[in-house]
């Protein structure tokens, strides 16, 4: 008897997967055990073996799609039977009978035929989306097309490098054919499944598609920004107008992204040299553009009469900082907690540390091993919002802020309170060189339970910092500052910091906060006490 598989949950946050890659094709045996498919969810990419037995006769998902958790992603059963039942039973027939069963088939086709009944099954060419390459993911920006239009794609190959909120990543095609349209020029940006690119036979007819795209009942229409339609007949030539511009009389052929960065950069498009194919300016001419004088004494004497300003589009990982801190900023009540402390012992504690070979910690290490252990004695700083309850955490996932060029991100030290302050020190020492190269992954900054932000080393000496959600507090730490203090009756020279606590005050209350941070400082005035 055929069974469905759905799609299953292979992480605690995952809401939907991606199939990687199928490793049976319908028709196979199954058997229990064997792998069936790659799923890509919200963390990593997984192997997912079949726990039943049978011929493999619909596959609910294509490769590259994405399905949410529970829905089908596959059958299996005996050679032949019928499984019209299972998919008529499905809460979801529109996106998982494919081809299988031809009452289904016809089914669906009236649901998502366009409403002027335009008849599409002719046009040998498929719709490549704006992919969600990250959780948190709504529009994506086109960094480079790696085909261009009448090239050749084959499954797999890196069509174009997508940038996120998060991060730049490759995206392979999932089609073979020829790259017929572009959806969106380099540069530009557009929402997640919005039209990205055609793939197809050479000569379809793909502008029906683009007329088309949304026009069902079952997908929701998403035109990519700054997205031209044009007609089939004169596409070639209206992409040709869109990468090359009139300048002075003369026609000058250059990519969208090299005329973007010369705009950027004041560059007059007649000095340029092109080093593409037929003379085409490309970007690596714009950045290695050397002005002549001429141009130099032109743009001194335009900038003496003219304001000069510069527009810079805002990246993806800094439109999602920006919507996040807002919302946290709006939602959560923040107050905050400023206490200071002595560094006598830290300092000094620090130097015999380092004095160790091949051992070097910072003050942050130290500052990250002592908030680890304070959570732990103070679990209820260790918590979140959640509307109805409040969840206290287990585990101390301490995330550190890392300053890159587009903003900021968190990675977490897992288990920080069980941590040796070395493991520590590598440990943020890798996750910050991974944040400058855009190379963390999802799995490095989720599931922080409390955040510090540490800007002493730029000389700041106090500051509040924006709750990082879904945590409720973040510290701020500022620069160790010598200044006189009595001890033992005497003015001498001593060592002080500022640490300030920014806490959700539905979460945590002044008294609350105010022991977690008596106790951090306990830890740090004697490191010896977090160090055994």
């Amino acid at each position: 008897m055929a069974e469905i598989i759905k799609m299953p949950k292979l992480s605690d946050t995952m809401e939907e997967g991606v199939v990687a890659q199928w490793h049976k094709k319908v028709g196979d045996k199954v058997d229990d055990g064997e792998l069936l498919a790659d799923i890509e969810t919200d963390k990593a990419t997984m192997e997912f073996e079949s726990f039943q037995s049978g011929v493999l006769l619909h596959q609910g998902v294509n490769e590259g799609e994405t399905a949410k958790v529970d829905s089908i992603l596959a059958i299996l059963g005996e050679k032949g039977e019928d499984i019209s039942h299972l998919l008529n039973g499905n809460s979801s027939p529109s996106s998982e009978a494919k081809n299988e069963v031809k009452a289904v088939n016809s089914s669906e086709e009236k649901k998502s035929a366009p409403s002027e009944s335009v008849d599409l099954s002719a046009i040998n060419a498929k719709i490549i989306k704006m992919p969600k390459l990250s959780d948190t993911m709504t529009e994506g920006t086109v960094a480079s097309w790696q085909k261009k239009v009448g090239d050749k794609v084959e499954s797999g190959e890196i069509l174009a490098e997508i940038e996120t909120d998060k991060a730049t990543m490759e995206f392979e095609s999932f089609e073979d054919g020829e790259l017929l349209y572009q959806g969106v020029k380099e540069g530009d940006s557009a929402e997640v499944d919005a039209i990205l690119a055609i793939v197809g036979e050479k000569g379809s007819d793909y502008q029906k598609l683009i007329d088309n795209f949304g026009s069902s009942d079952t997908e929701k229409e998403v035109v990519p920004k700054s997205e031209a339609k044009v007609s089939a007949n004169t596409n070639n030539e209206a992409v040709s107008r869109a990468e090359s511009i009139v300048d002075s009389g003369d026609r000058i052929k250059i990519s969208p992204l090299a005329k973007k960065l010369a705009k950027e950069q004041n560059i007059p498009l007649n000095q340029l040299k092109g080093s593409g194919e037929g003379g085409r300016i490309v970007k690596r001419d714009v950045e290695n553009f050397t002005p002549t004088s001429s141009s130099s004494a032109s743009s001194s004497i335009s900038s003496s009469v003219t304001l000069e300003t510069k527009e810079t589009p805002v990246s993806q990982m800094r439109k999602t900082i920006a919507k996040r801190l807002s919302e946290s900023k709006f939602t959560a009540p923040h107050f905050y907690l400023t206490i200071d402390i002595d560094m006598d012992e830290a300092i000094a504690s620090r130097k015999a540390i380092n004095s160790i070979p091949d051992t070097k910690v910072s003050f942050n290490d130290l500052v990250i091993k002592a908030a680890a252990a304070a959570l732990k004695k103070h679990p209820a700083v260790n918590s979140s919002w959640l509307g109805d309850t409040i969840k206290t955490y287990q585990e101390v996932n301490v995330g550190v802020a890392v300053a890159v060029d587009e903003g900021l991100l968190v990675p977490v030290v897992r288990n920080a309170d069980t941590k040796q302050l070395t493991t520590i020190s590598a440990e943020v020492k890798n996750y910050a060189q991974l944040a400058r190269d855009k190379k963390l992954q999802p799995q490095d900054w989720e599931g922080s339970t409390f955040s510090i932000s540490n800007l002493g080393m730029f000389g700041i000496e106090e500051f509040t910092a924006i709750i990082n959600p879904p945590n409720a507090c973040i510290m701020a730490v500022g620069a160790i500052r010598q200044e006189p203090v009595v001890k033992d009756g005497e003015i001498v020279i001593g060592n002080r910091m500022k640490v300030t606590l920014s806490c959700d005050h539905r979460v945590v209350d002044g008294a609350v906060g105010s022991q977690f941070l008596e106790t951090f400082k306990t830890y740090l005035q004697n490191p010896v006490t977090i160090l055994a």
